[in-house]
């Protein structure tokens, strides 16, 4: 009789001890998602037929890897498949644990697994920084589904998760929450007795600030809304103020559907137009620091790297590029630093606009009807009957031709003479520009109408972006 009071009185404290933990856990955690209904975000994920539907639903054994941007919900996908499955949910973190915590996880599994048959779901935080003999420690119990592993990781997996255990997990992509997303995220925390329960309310601009500040990490928005309500009597309006002095960050006055959002990308292209890093930086700063999207930002970069450089400095576009690529693979707020070194490549590059002249005044032409006919020696000769037709006769090889250039009609009746691109003497283009006359004097083109003044007016073509 007394052991059994005993136990009853554990029992008590045991879960009193839990509701205290949980009460004392932080915002973000005590509104983890229970069930794939409340995740916010991710609906190729969590809709009807995917894969971890099935897997939540049917109770499969599986593996997975969960690859995203911070805050997007790898480890609440975790939670919730061990949740709903109703399986032991251990957690470790790549950057504390090493394989000897790794295989004391997985022997307790095991045992687990034989005694009771009660299943583990092993959640590997930042998986990506475990090195190949960590990763290679988890794999026996992969292979056996002794534990059904998750591993998270912002890195791309193919390149920082071995071989081996990708091939025996299901990849899954998780993509950035959207504004609206996030908007359902904090209305819920506000509302929620998990949450603030309707404690405090957010002043005016106050969400729209959250959502950008925050970067679309959800766990992000959640702790600086926490740490503004903090201290705060019941019914409290937390405004911008308030809201600045719990992250302690200013502001941005910056609204990414309104004139500020055009105002300022006008501001950072005109900077690095005009060969002004330091304000480029101030910009590309701005709209970082205001949650842009930094997609956006890198296409804006690589669209000037040869509107506003082009051949004076070719290495201008392969920068730009390597940078929007840099955003996709590493994401914010590393990938800042990847735009940042664009930005100032281009701003401090010698600057040439004769590519977009050059297809403007292309354009301008095929726009007014000069398309003729293409010359019949240039023409598809490779199918059958075009050689019957005269197509590719008398079609000269450069390659046979000292400097690989021979003199033929390349463009149509209509255009032949037209000089479209007009190389400045900016940086490399210089070389460009000496090359093109050499070349245009073969073809016999020097003297032809359609010059440099004909060139120089975009007639028609498209307005420099902004």
């Amino acid at each position: 009789m007394a052991r059994a009071e005993s136990r009853q009185r554990d029992s008590l404290f045991d879960a009193a001890g839990e509701e205290a933990a949980d009460a004392a856990a932080p915002l973000a955690v005590r509104m983890r998602p229970l069930i794939l209904d409340e995740v916010v975000g991710q609906p190729q994920l969590t809709g009807d037929g995917s894969p971890l539907r099935k897997l939540a639903e049917h109770d499969a054994p599986m593996s997975l890897l969960l690859w995203g941007p911070p805050g997007t919900g790898k480890t609440t996908l975790a939670y919730v498949v061990s949740h709903v499955t109703r399986r032991r949910f251990v957690e470790l973190s790549a950057v504390s644990a090493g394989v000897k915590d790794v295989r004391a996880a997985i022997d307790t599994a095991r045992t687990e697994l034989g005694l009771t048959g009660a299943q583990t779901v092993l959640f590997i935080d930042e998986v990506h920084r475990f090195n190949k003999a960590q990763q290679d420690a988890l794999l026996p119990a992969v292979e056996n589904r002794w534990v059904s592993f998750i591993g998270a990781t912002t890195e791309n997996p193919s390149f920082s998760v071995v071989g081996p255990l990708m091939s025996r997990s299901l990849l899954l992509t998780l993509q950035p929450l959207g504004d609206d997303d996030m908007r359902v995220v904090l209305d819920r925390a506000l509302a929620d007795e998990r949450g603030l329960g309707g404690a405090v309310a957010l002043g005016e601009g106050v969400a729209e600030q959250l959502i950008r500040v925050a970067g679309g990490d959800a766990r992000r928005a959640l702790t600086y809304l926490e740490a503004a309500a903090l201290g705060l009597p019941r019914g409290a309006v937390i405004d911008l103020a308030g809201l600045e002095r719990a992250v302690d960050r200013a502001a941005v006055r910056y609204d990414r559907a309104g004139d500020q959002h055009y105002d300022v990308i006008s501001a950072f292209i005109k900077s690095i137009r005009g060969s002004d890093a330091d304000a480029a930086l101030h910009y590309l700063a701005r709209m970082i620091e205001a949650g842009e999207d930094p997609r956006f930002i890198a296409r804006r970069i690589i669209v000037h790297a040869s509107e506003d450089v082009g051949m004076a400095d070719p290495t201008a576009l392969p920068v730009a590029v390597a940078a929007a690529q840099a955003v996709e693979f590493v994401g914010l707020p590393e990938a800042r630093i990847n735009l940042a070194q664009a930005v100032i490549h281009l701003a401090l590059a010698p600057k040439s606009n004769a590519v977009v002249r050059a297809i403007n005044a292309a354009q301008a032409d095929v726009q007014a009807g000069r398309a003729g006919a293409v010359p019949v020696h240039l023409r598809d000769s490779s199918y059958r009957g075009a050689a019957r037709l005269g197509h590719g006769r008398g079609y000269q090889y450069p390659h046979d031709y000292p400097e690989g250039v021979v003199a033929q009609d390349y463009a149509p009746d209509t255009v032949a003479g037209r000089r479209y691109y007009e190389p400045s003497r900016h940086g490399a283009e210089a070389r460009y520009a000496e090359r093109s006359e050499r070349i245009r004097a073969i073809l016999g083109h020097d003297g032809d109408a359609g010059g440099a003044s004909g060139a120089a007016e975009p007639r028609g073509g498209p307005a420099p972006a902004e």
